[in-house]
């Protein structure tokens, strides 16, 4: 009985609420159709954005790929002279070097067809 008694008191006060809150909602002309007008997102390249896409999801990966390199040092470094501890950190860092190469590379690509494109655009 208690639960039932909490409940309509919520849905009392939650009505309430609602009926307060009605006129005000029902009172503004914006309907949140000119929401994003402010937003520029219509002036934008979007060769520009996919260019700046590009270049941030380059730098995520690089950092990344840092990152591996310090955790197989600090594997090593914390190795204790254990011969598997010390290849597996050394396979840890020659992956995250192979992996730098490899988005070193992408970006190369990726800059040297965005320029190509550019030319010919212009």
């Amino acid at each position: 009985m208690k639960k039932i008694t909490t409940l309509i008191i919520f849905m009392f006060v939650m009505a309430s609420a609602l009926t307060i809150a009605l006129p005000a909602v029902n009172a503004q002309a914006d309907f949140g159709f000119n929401y994003a007008e402010n937003l520029e997102l219509g002036n934008a390249d979007p060769r520009d954005a996919a260019v700046s896409l590009i270049k941030v999801i380059m730098t995520f990966l690089g950092l990344i790929a840092v990152v591996v390199i310090l955790i197989g040092g600090f594997k090593w470094l914390t190795s204790g002279g254990s011969e598997d501890k010390i290849g597996e950190a050394k396979q840890m860092i020659i992956a995250g070097v192979i992996g730098l190469i490899i988005i070193l590379a992408a970006w190369a690509i990726t800059a040297f067809v965005v320029n190509q494109m550019a030319t010919v655009v212009t």
